[in-house]
């Protein structure tokens, strides 16, 4: 099964349930559509971030199939949560 089949399969979450999954409440973050938000920096808890691990993705270019760092970052991301670790991907753009 090819990646984009698998993706096919999957039904996407509102992000309001993936925002309560972080404690927060959807006034608490700025949606842009169903799918996706904003999170204020202010919401992140510092001392438990302090705590946490780190993975940095980053990348001049993407493959030549188009997986470029959001793609990596998710599966990363993914995968980990099917090994049992609890997992949140934040992407920044500058």
């Amino acid at each position: 099964m090819s990646d984009l089949e698998i993706s096919k399969t999957i039904e996407l979450k509102h992000i309001t349930a993936i925002a309560q999954k972080l404690g927060l409440d959807a006034d608490e973050i700025e949606m842009y559509g169903k799918y996706k938000a904003k999170l204020p920096l202010a919401k992140i808890d510092l001392k438990k971030a302090a705590a946490s691990n780190l993975i940095l993705v980053t990348a001049i270019s993407p493959t030549p199939a188009g997986e470029g760092k959001t793609t990596m970052s998710i599966g990363l991301s993914e995968g980990l949560n099917q090994l049992g670790k609890q997992t949140v991907v934040a992407l920044f753009t500058s």
